[in-house]
Order: structure tokens, then sequence, then C-alpha cells
């Protein structure tokens, strides 16, 4: 794909723009921190959670740790300078939200832009991340980009027609404890970018049909929860399609494997979890389904366990406040154990 020359659309100025009315722009179509999502490798949300979102219908962020995204923000101007300061790059900031002049369903609202020594135009993007967890940045020794921020970037670069992408990642408390990576522009990968993300948008958000589950099973459990919430006892059974029953066949197959195999456990609970994902996410709050087809039939029962308990920060206050009455700040978690049993064969 030759570049094309165009300038993006600026949808809405940012600057004191409301958190609100930021989200209700966002969900006019895919953001840069999105792109992952679509492609199935975020590591925070499935394309389901972001389609959700998008229709408003259960709001996603990409990170739930209020203090982690608190302190990404407070840092951001820190690491900008930081950078300026390595590279001796003029960076600077424009408040506006951009769209794609084509492509339309393409947002971007951008950290930072830089000019190059040559006069081009860059972007900027600050991470931050802790410690333990620099290591993404790495591979064999080699430097690399995680691969959600690499999207992230890219994304970016076909929103806003330019060449280069920067990124800045704070990991300690130093200026020597920064990750500094580079990103050229490819337009063979971002011609299949657009493919999937105008898939994502034309075929599922406007049409309302929700995308189909193919991440790790944790984010699939997660986003079941998220959009279901709570199981309902008193919901009735689920007749599964019978298109399940390989997936239930292979579960209770990796259940039998699992007894025997514990040096493998890790990988086989790892693909347990996602086939019960795609199961769980058909069964919706209810806590029992069957599925049958060709005389075999199986049942699977998703029940909660519920126990009373008083979260750290709760117990605090419970300490600091009133000691004497802890019953008002106990809470109630709960838990679903999934369980598999083949039905008894049908008589011939």
């Amino acid at each position: 794909m030759e570049k094309e020359t165009y300038k993006p659309d600026v949808i809405v100025e940012t600057a004191g723009l409301s958190k609100k009315d930021w989200l209700n722009y966002r969900r006019l179509g895919i953001g840069g921190s999105d792109a992952a999502a679509v492609l199935g490798v975020s590591p925070f949300a499935t394309a389901r959670d972001l389609y959700y979102d998008k229709l408003n219908i259960v709001s996603f962020e990409e990170d739930g740790d209020w203090v982690k995204k608190r302190i990404g923000h407070l840092l951001e101007d820190l690491v900008a300078e930081i950078f300026k300061v390595k590279t001796g790059f003029e960076i600077y900031q424009i408040h506006k939200m951009f769209r794609h002049p084509k492509h339309t369903f393409m947002l971007a609202d951008v950290d930072y832009f830089i000019t190059l020594p040559n006069g081009e135009t860059a972007i900027l993007e600050i991470k931050t991340t802790n410690y333990n967890a620099k290591d993404h940045w790495w591979q064999d020794g080699r430097e690399v980009i995680p691969v959600n921020y690499e999207i992230q970037g890219r994304h970016y670069m076909c929103v806003m027609n330019l060449n280069h992408v920067y990124y800045c990642c704070l990991y300690g408390n130093s200026e020597d404890e920064v990750c500094i990576r580079h990103v050229e522009r490819d337009t063979a990968y971002e011609e299949e970018l657009i493919a999937l993300e105008g898939n994502f948008w034309n075929n599922h958000v406007l049409k309302k049909e929700p995308p189909p589950y193919t991440e790790d099973g944790t984010l699939i459990l997660n986003s079941v929860k998220n959009h279901f919430g709570p199981c309902d006892a008193s919901a009735p059974q689920v007749e599964l399609k019978f298109q399940l029953l390989s997936y239930i066949k292979r579960f209770t197959e990796l259940q039998a494997q699992k007894k025997i195999a514990d040096g493998k456990s890790k990988d086989i609970e790892k693909e347990m979890k996602r086939l019960q994902g795609f199961i769980v996410a058909e069964m919706g709050t209810s806590c029992k389904a069957v599925c049958s087809n060709g005389g075999e039939s199986f049942t699977v029962t998703y029940n909660s366990s519920r126990k009373p308990t008083v979260a750290k920060d709760d117990l605090l206050r419970l300490q600091m406040r009133h000691p004497d009455i802890y019953s008002e700040y106990v809470t109630f978690t709960e838990s679903r154990r999934f369980y598999v049993k083949r039905a008894q064969e049908n008589a011939a």
C-alpha cells in the first residue's frame, strides 16, 4: 500500500473536556489503545469487552488499577521531559482528538508530538511500568516494544499519516531507568490493521453482533463476569449449542489428563480455562446447561459459592473507625465452580 497524502480530521478539542464527554467521543470509533483488543492480543481485555464499551453496554478501561493509572497520568509530563533531555528532540502537545479522513472508524488521541531534526513530525507515546515488568521491553537480549503498544503506535501513524513513533517508558525513579524505543511505519502492516479494525467496527459494532471470543481463558471469564454479573440460581437450565460439544469433550479429556500429568498441569489448565470461557460465555447467568448430539449428552454446572469476607480497606476502616461493629463492613464475594460430567449414554 503506497503512502497516501492526507491530513486527519479533528473531531473535538480535548482541552477542558470532561472525562464523560471524552469517553463518549471515544465511542465514535476505535482508538489507539483499543486496537490490540480488536486484534485479540490485548493483555487487559477481549474484543467483546471493547464491543460492549463502544455500545455503552458495559464500560471498559484498559487497566482497572486506579492507582497505576493515576501514577501514569501524574508522571506523563516528567517522562516526556526525560525523553526530551535524553534525545534533544523538541516535543509538544496538541489537545485534539483526530480521525482518519477515509477510514472514519479510526481515532487518535496522541500523547505528544516530536519535531525531528529534519523537520519531520513524529509521535511520542509515554508509558510507565514497574521494575519487574521492564523485561517486557526486551526479548532474548534484544530491545522490543510490547505488542499491544506497537499496535497502538501503528494505529496512530495510520490516522495521523506520520512515519515514526517513539516510546519512552519509565520503570524506575531515575532518568536512566527508562526504555526508549522507535518504530517506523509499515504500510503492509497498516493495510491489515485497517481491514481488521474495519471488520470489527462495520460487522460487529454497527451491526450489533458481538465478536467471538478468541483470547486467553482468564480474559474470557473476566469478560463474561463483567457483562453478566453474579449468577442467578433461579435461572433456567441452558440448552447449549451442539457445536460446543467438542469443547466439552475436550475439556473432559484434559480433565482426565490433568490427573496424570502434573508436570504439564499449567499448560493443561490454561487450555481448560479457555474452553471453559467459551462454554460459560453461552451460559450467561445460568448455573446449569446441557449439550447433546448424536447420542452423546453432557451436563454442565457452574454453581456459585458465597462466603462472608471483609476487604482489606474495609477492615482497616473498621479498625480505625468502628472497632466494635465489624458486621457493618462485611461484604460477600462470589466464586463459581465449573464442573462437567458425562451423562449416562442413551440406551441402544
